[in-house]
């Protein structure tokens, strides 16, 4: 009974290790990787960090339509005549006896606590406020379609990453199967040179044909090896380890025409939103900049408590008052309203080149998923084609019926057509997600559906 139980025990821990083990070993997606770069990549940190700082800025804005307030409390002694005679006016303590010549001109030394509470408002700035407030709310909107456009870049280096080492994954297998056909065909020749049907130069040509094949197998390790560190890069994770990635399989997308892709583009590229927010913002801060030759209206208030020591009374008072002010020689506000025409100016064409760009960014991805479908659909024919080849080859060389150039340009355009096969199927998700990208449309979801 006791032995049945440990045995019991024995199996389901077996059973726990296994499903862990089988958990371990479970391939990373793109979706995967997708999530963890936009959560640890360093561009995904600077762009979050610019758009909290433009919120920032924005509420800062938003500050100079609040009243300031001020408190001080001060504590000075001197025999000053003016400040004496000021002191203790401000103290309620003035005497007839302080008005004598000889008390006015030279003054016994006096101390004063001071607190005082002080505002100031301004009422009116020709709408300045208002304005660089309406600028600043702009530019955080710009700064938060800035982060999604970072996101949406972020999202295609890892999809290109990953998808370079699936390719790379797929030329080693095709690099070994070669190596084991060429090894297998080395031995062919041997029997065939033994049995006096072929010479001995077709034997060093098959022995040529492996030492090609392992020089093969060693560049793809090594472009596997550089496509994995691309992939970190990517993901921002500089100690993830080499594991298995789900693979892509071939399929078709759907495409739409390029007027729809290109109006699609227009409305959902985040770089133009945000720059078409930018340019709002700028128009914004021009206007702000001729608000700042009208009229300022500001309010101000002081309240004062003057005492001869800390715990004694003394005399308190308090000022309001109404300030109108214009700038009636406004050189460096006339600087700066051309600075800010400069800029418009400035972002006007920017926006006007990002536009032109982006038409040409879609009309350019549009062409490459065309011919990235029709590339994949020819080397699926030129790959089923180059197998038969090479297997009739080999079997009029075993017949004696082709000779050893014959076979291995046949082996050659086979190998060559398995890595062009498999160049065309990653090509062919990868235009997909750079019209994806071209048009805005690059979300993990989309590029969740490449796989």
């Amino acid at each position: 009974m006791i032995y049945r139980m440990f045995r019991a025990l024995g199996l389901f821990l077996l059973l726990c290790m296994g499903a862990s083990a089988a958990s371990a070993q479970e391939p990373l997606t793109i979706r995967q990787a997708v999530d963890q770069a936009l959560g640890q990549s360093p561009q995904a940190a600077i762009a979050h960090a610019g758009d909290q700082e433009a919120k920032s800025a924005a509420t800062m804005a938003r500050t100079q339509l609040l009243p300031h307030l001020n408190f001080t409390e001060d504590i000075s002694r001197g025999d000053d005549p003016v400040y004496a005679f000021g002191t203790r006016l401000r103290q309620g303590q003035f005497t007839q006896a302080d008005f004598a010549l000889d008390a006015l001109n030279h003054p016994p030394s006096i101390g004063n606590f001071s607190t005082r509470f002080s505002g100031s408002w301004t009422a009116f700035d020709s709408f300045k406020t208002q304005r660089e407030i309406h600028s600043a709310d702009l530019l955080r909107a710009s700064a938060s379609s800035s982060d999604k456009a970072v996101d949406q870049q972020i999202v295609l280096n890892v999809v290109g990453a990953y998808q370079s080492v699936l390719y790379a994954q797929r030329e080693i297998d095709v690099a070994q199967h070669e190596q084991e056909t060429a090894s297998a065909l080395l031995a062919s020749v041997d029997d065939h040179v033994k049995a006096g049907l072929a010479v001995e130069s077709d034997r060093m040509s098959a022995q040529v044909n492996v030492a090609a094949r392992k020089q093969e197998l060693i560049v793809a390790q090594g472009d596997l090896d550089l496509a994995w560190a691309q992939l970190r890069e990517a993901m921002g994770t500089p100690d993830l380890q080499a594991s298995e990635l789900k693979p892509i399989e071939p399929h078709t997308f759907d495409q739409l025409p390029l007027e729809q892709e290109l109006a699609t583009a227009a409305k959902t590229r985040p770089d133009l939103t945000a720059l078409t927010q930018a340019q709002s913002a700028q128009a914004s801060g021009l206007r702000a900049a001729k608000s700042n030759f009208g009229p300022v209206v500001n309010t101000y208030g002081n309240w004062e408590e003057d005492r001869g020591s800390l715990g004694s009374s003394g005399g308190n008072n308090w000022v309001v008052g109404v300030q109108i002010s214009v700038d009636i020689l406004p050189i460096g506000k006339r600087a700066q309203l051309a600075q800010q025409t400069a800029a418009k100016q400035k972002i006007d064409a920017q926006l006007s080149a990002s536009q032109q760009h982006v038409r040409l960014e879609v009309s350019q991805a549009h062409i490459h998923r065309r011919t990235a479908e029709l590339s994949l659909e020819a080397a699926q024919a030129a790959l089923n084609q180059s197998a038969e080849s090479l297997r009739i080859l080999k079997n009029r060389y075993g017949a004696g019926l082709a000779n050893i150039t014959d076979l291995l340009r046949a082996e050659d355009a086979e190998r060559q057509s398995q890595s062009n096969y498999w160049h065309a199927v990653y090509r062919n998700a990868m235009a997909d997600a750079e019209l994806l990208y071209a048009t805005g449309t690059l979300t993990p979801v989309a590029a969740e559906d490449l796989q």
